[in-house]
């Protein structure tokens, strides 16, 4: 044997054919799951919905004023945060969205009683809305205030005007409700009066969004800027303009549903503060796979996530539990939501690394 050889280093055992295969699967079923991120909240709403099912029976929970009820109560929510999303991928939040949706019907209520024609008084009330959140927009671009103060400012301001223009006293019926004079009709349950009207509104108004955010440049340029503000300025993306129209475009979406969540009840209260709605809103938001910090977000996966919200209320109401016990679960499922997507995006984070 001669002393200066070196003993060949065996070749590593080759794994066997089987395991590379589940392996590899694994890992395409994983980069599914990081890179479409409403899958998650899909699965966890259908492991839900199949929860409720067995616990409520499918004869009660699967009826439709039970599946009704509970898109009903994801209707505002979800309208008000597919609107939310393109302000959170510009790592901005409109706080006030909520106070619009409630502010809305009201300037449509006062307009009618002044005499106005009733499409007036809407388009109107939405111009209203819009302009609601120019002033968002431009408060927080233009002076540089962050939007979290503005908005939460501009909340407050919308409040106390309804409490100071409506001497606190409730307003009905509302136009259009099956109260009203006018109520009734095609009208009447194409705005409201229907029993799937707002779910019907919700799902338009997601499509439009989602088309806008993810075939249009003006998403390309929501996307840029929240990713990359300086990048995307010094690529010419008219980054203040960006913002402001996304804050108008929260709020139209928000005093829109607001009109016809009023005209479903027929009835509006001047005491009813709008932040449970933004709150809901904004765990949609997170539920969906939209980070806070900008950059990433889905309109679907809003959707999807105010749909669970909508099924928990439902569901813990038809098997006997309390309010309360609604308002845990729907902070675990939000805790849930953001701990996973923070670690898809240290795993997305490391494979772009590696």
């Amino acid at each position: 044997m001669q002393s200066g050889a070196q003993t060949p280093a065996a070749a590593p055992a080759a794994s066997p054919p089987g395991q590379r295969r589940a392996l590899s699967l694994g890992g395409r079923i994983l980069r599914v799951f990081l890179y479409q991120r409403e899958l998650t909240p899909i699965l966890i709403t259908i492991g839900v919905f199949v929860y409720f099912w067995a616990r409520a029976g499918s004869a009660t929970f699967l009826n439709s004023l039970s599946l009704s009820s509970a898109a009903g109560f994801a209707g505002p929510y979800g309208a008000i945060a597919v609107g939310e999303v393109l302000l959170l991928v510009l790592a901005e939040i409109d706080l006030s969205a909520g106070q619009v949706f409630l502010f809305c019907p009201w300037v449509m209520y006062w307009m009618d009683n002044l005499g106005l024609p009733l499409a007036l008084s809407i388009l109107i009330a939405l111009a209203v809305c819009g302009g609601v959140g120019a002033v968002n927009g431009l408060i927080t671009v233009r002076l540089n205030v962050p939007s979290f103060v503005s908005t939460l400012a501009m909340n407050f301001i919308l409040f106390g005007t309804v409490l100071i223009a409506s001497n606190e006293t409730q307003a009905s019926p509302i136009p259009l409700s099956t109260s009203a004079p006018s109520g009734g009709g095609f009208a009447g349950q194409f705005m409201g009066d229907w029993l799937w009207a707002e779910f019907a509104w919700l799902v338009a108004i997601t499509i439009v969004v989602h088309v806008m955010f993810s075939r249009t440049r003006f998403g390309v340029r929501i996307v840029a800027t929240g990713g990359n503000l300086l990048g995307a300025a010094e690529a010419g993306v008219p980054i203040r303009r960006v913002k402001v129209w996304a804050f108008v475009i929260c709020s139209f979406l928000a005093g829109l549903m607001g009109i016809v969540d009023a005209v479903k009840y027929g009835t509006l209260d001047p005491g009813n503060a709008g932040v449970d709605y933004i709150l809901y809103a904004v765990g949609a938001c997170v539920i969906g796979g939209t980070a806070l910090t900008g950059g990433r977000g889905t309109v679907i996966g809003a959707f999807i996530g105010a749909i669970l919200i909508g099924l928990l209320n439902e569901g813990f109401t038809l098997i006997g539990l309390s309010i309360d016990q609604f308002y845990v679960a729907v902070g675990v499922v939000i805790i849930f939501a953001m701990a996973l997507n923070v670690q898809f995006d240290r795993m997305i984070a490391r494979s772009r690394a590696q």
